[in-house]
């Protein structure tokens, strides 16, 4: 989609990533389980088109129609798309990763913070 990026928020802190696709990456706090969700531009919202969780447990289960491909539970959310996301940072717990072009890094470095805590806001934004 030309023209059209996200935005990553925190503390007053803009950072702009190209391209119109990324991954979100995760770690079960408990379970201590890989979760991966994949989202996409479209217009002014971010569509998730697939989610995957390594592994079930602790309020984790695959939802219907999951299927396990490769040790991994992958399924289409089949939610409406999005105006934003909004994550919250905690030290107690691993942190996001952002995934462009299979390469992943922490939401703190892609951003230039060491914020451990507080609220990230991924959103489309225009490109300048």
């Amino acid at each position: 989609m030309s023209g059209a990026t996200v935005c990553l928020l925190i503390a007053g802190m803009s950072t702009i990533l190209p391209g119109d696709h990324f991954t979100l990456a995760w770690t079960h706090s408990v379970q201590k389980t890989e979760w991966q969700e994949d989202y996409v531009l479209r217009g002014d919202r971010l569509l998730l088109t697939e989610a995957r969780i390594q592994g079930s447990g602790a309020g984790m289960d695959p939802p219907e129609g999951a299927r396990l491909d490769k040790g991994w539970w992958r399924y289409d959310p089949h939610l409406s798309p999005l105006p934003e996301l909004r994550l919250t940072l905690s030290p107690f717990t691993a942190g996001y990763r952002l995934c462009l072009d299979g390469a992943c890094r922490a939401l703190t470095e892609v951003i230039g913070s060491d914020a451990a805590e507080g609220v990230l806001t991924l959103r489309p934004c225009a490109a300048k």
